[in-house]
């Protein structure tokens, strides 16, 4: 039997959303086949758009760039957070943390957010809080990834509330964070399925990068 694959990936498309802050994204012909013979879009996007990881780099000119990382933790067996449920820019505690989590797996939070994608509900995610970063590299997991905006809180807009504080704990011990993910669902189904489930989350070789866009892929199989 073979593998079922999960599109774990937003579209990138022209007027998506952004972090405030970053750059639009914009994906309109450049070449058309009527005036050239072939298609080519012209892309103008962020590094951080759409589906995508941070690098350590991103948040410290110190820390590894997006090229100096390992492509091993890009990848691997995947262990899901059912953290759904929770009020919006709710703080996700350290004991919401599943079983399972050890060197070499990938965490995945699923909080349900993704399904505000393209309003503004989308910035009021659930976040983990910082001790929750730091009972994850605790447990020596350097992937994490989830289906929000951000790891940290996102403000509100007008305010200046701004922290990075998950981000600083997981990309100083060498992590890497995607961003932006979609259909966790699926994979929280497949664990009760008692399926296997591994993911990839490889990004777009930009060299010196702080981050990349990603096409997240998750593979499910009998366990």
């Amino acid at each position: 039997m073979g593998a079922e694959l999960v599109d774990l990936s937003v579209p990138l498309v022209t007027g998506m959303p952004v972090y405030p802050g970053d750059p639009e994204v914009e994906a309109v012909p450049a070449l058309t086949v009527a005036a050239s013979g072939v298609n080519v879009l012209r892309l103008h996007m962020g590094s951080q758009s759409g589906t995508h990881v941070d690098a350590p780099f991103h948040i410290d000119d110190a820390l590894p760039r997006l090229d100096e990382l390992p492509l091993g933790l890009f990848t691997g067996p995947a262990v899901v957070m059912d953290a759904r449920g929770l009020p919006p820019r709710t703080p996700i505690p350290p004991d919401a943390l599943p079983d399972g989590l050890a060197p070499g797996t990938v965490l995945l939070i699923a909080t349900g957010w993704s399904a505000h994608w393209g309003t503004d509900a989308y910035l009021a995610h659930p976040y983990p809080a910082p001790e929750t970063a730091e009972a994850i590299v605790a447990r020596g997991v350097r992937t994490v990834g989830i289906d929000a905006l951000s790891v940290d809180r996102t403000p509100p807009p007008g305010s200046e509330d701004f922290s990075l504080a998950a981000h600083r704990v997981l990309c100083g011990a060498g992590a890497v964070i995607a961003e932006n993910l979609t259909g966790l669902g699926r994979l929280l189904d497949a664990r009760a399925e008692r399926l296997s489930v591994e993911v990839d989350l490889f990004p777009l070789a930009l060299a010196g990068a702080d981050g990349a866009p990603v096409r997240a892929v998750a593979r499910l199989r009998p366990a």
